[in-house]
């Protein structure tokens, strides 16, 4: 048996090489941790990763690039420059939605001009379009250090002079509101309350549910704005290891981590399928729910956490396209007639509903490189319920022509004729590929006021030495959170 040791104080083992494992075992090795990163798959990345279809470049998961200074602060942290490891630009476009009665809006980064484009397309009133994207920043800028930049779990941060900031916005937070009945409120236009409602999407949950201080999410677009790495999305991850490399961090790839060994409550170290290794830091950067049922069958699981209603999942469908499409832009929207329904089929009835929103990200828009010349690389999303059993071959089959027939209605041209080559990815395969229980893409849902407060910490009292990073733990899923969580770990341990 293969025994590996060290100074077990300062050694460390992670489990997982998403964003979040990846930072952490930067944060760790600027510590002086000897880290160790045990990834189950043939390269780094997990949902932050990468799909080559002929000559066809996609981005695995993760499309929206926003608060890239979560990222460059690693690098920072390690006295590098950023822009030598990866570079990006900043895009003034957030989104372009579509509707199936030819309303096309700009969703522009900037305030004022989206304003100007509600006014021209809506005629709404201006003013309460900058009123709304204030409020969201002043959330994010009051509630963040306090939510997202400090574990919820620890009561020493109850006393900060922080809570005490951000309670004073607490009769604006819209706790008991939905979000979707707080943006009714705040926009009025239907069409505005549909673009903002959109947000929860962001961390796999239901406007019709969700409470309203998600309006926090509106903050990342339309505050510091939308980026993209010139590279692509996986030029992220691919720096990220380079720097933890170059920082002594090893990553041991096609090594799946079978057990998490412990002894008296506290950690020891792990089991490969390779062999046994100690340690008295273990940090799981995979779902949690897995962590505890396929990592630490001997101990009492935290049922009531584990068991808490899932995220959304996705069905996505990535498209070479032997053509390009002027009208469509980096991001698209082109939404569902009945946005309620939508949602009471993905979280009521675990079903997907025949009029889905369908989101189409084309990084060859910003990246020629990522297609052929004259050709585009279309990732087509649509948000799905989690796996829990579902025919998914046959879902998948009659989602496909209900998204082709709606973009076709909508860009009054037949998108079949143009699909190349394709590829498709269900929960069941998301699951399979990312250890993200039951395919959902953030763990469990935000469909609850006290959400922040249900996830699971990034530590677990019944265990000394084991804590846990990444979308199903807190603070929760997508690249910025996942980078916070990150942030948070390396203060809980150190």
């Amino acid at each position: 048996m293969d025994i590996r040791k060290t100074e077990m104080n300062k050694k460390a083992l992670i489990i997982g090489s998403g964003i979040g494992g990846i930072a952490t075992s930067i944060r760790l090795a600027l510590k002086g941790y000897d880290v160790t990163i045990f990834e189950k798959d043939s390269g780094p990345g997990g949902k932050l990763n990468v799909l080559q279809l002929g000559n066809y470049r996609f981005d695995l998961g993760p499309s929206l690039f926003t608060m890239p200074h979560f990222v460059t602060e690693l690098f920072e942290l390690a006295g590098k420059d950023p822009a030598d490891y990866f570079t990006y630009k900043k895009v003034d476009l957030a989104c372009r939605y579509f509707w199936e009665d030819g309303l096309v809006m700009n969703d522009w980064s900037d305030p004022e001009k989206l304003a100007e484009e509600s006014f021209q397309k809506l005629g709404a009133e201006k003013q309460r379009v900058t009123n709304y994207i204030r409020h969201a920043i002043k959330l994010y800028d009051k509630t963040a250090p306090v939510f997202l930049q400090k574990s919820l779990h620890q009561w020493k941060n109850y006393l900060s002079a922080d809570w005490l900031k951000a309670g004073t916005y607490f009769p604006n937070m819209d706790i008991f509101k939905t979000m979707d009945k707080a943006n009714r409120q705040r926009l009025g236009h239907p069409r505005l309350v549909q673009m903002f409602n959109r947000m929860a999407t962001y961390n796999g949950s239901s406007p019709y549910k969700a409470p309203g201080i998600l309006a926090i999410i509106t903050s990342l677009e339309h505050g510091p704005g939308v980026f993209f790495p010139e590279k692509g999305m996986y030029s992220i991850t691919r720096s990220l290891v380079r720097l933890a490399e170059e920082l002594g961090v090893t990553f041991r790839y096609s090594e799946e981590v079978t057990s998490i060994l412990h002894s008296n409550k506290k950690v020891k170290g792990i089991k490969t399928n390779k062999g046994e290794y100690e340690a008295e830091t273990v940090v799981s950067n995979m779902d949690v729910v897995h962590t505890f049922r396929k990592l630490m069958k001997d101990i009492p699981e935290p049922t009531r956490t584990l068991n808490q209603e899932r995220s959304s999942s996705a069905l996505v469908f990535y498209w070479g396209m032997k053509n390009s499409y002027p009208e469509l832009d980096l991001h698209n929207i082109f939404f569902s007639d009945n946005y309620p329904k939508e949602f009471q089929y993905i979280f009521d009835k675990l079903e997907m509903y025949d009029d889905p929103t369908v989101y189409v990200h084309i990084s060859s828009k910003e990246s020629p490189a990522d297609a052929p010349d004259g050709h585009e690389n279309w990732f087509v999303m649509v948000n799905a319920p989690h796996n829990e059993g579902q025919d998914w071959q046959g879902i998948a089959k009659v989602t496909r022509k209900n998204i082709i027939d709606k973009l076709s209605r909508i860009l009054g041209k037949n998108v079949e004729e143009d699909i190349a080559i394709e590829y498709v990815f269900d929960p069941p395969a998301i699951e399979s590929k990312t250890s993200s229980w039951r395919g959902s893409l953030y763990g469990t849902s935000s469909n609850s006021k006290f959400a922040a407060f249900l996830r699971h910490p990034n530590f677990t009292r019944k265990m000394k030495g084991l804590y846990f990073v990444g979308g199903s733990v807190h603070p929760g899923g997508g690249i910025p959170l996942c980078l916070q969580g990150a942030k948070i770990l390396g203060e809980v341990i150190c």
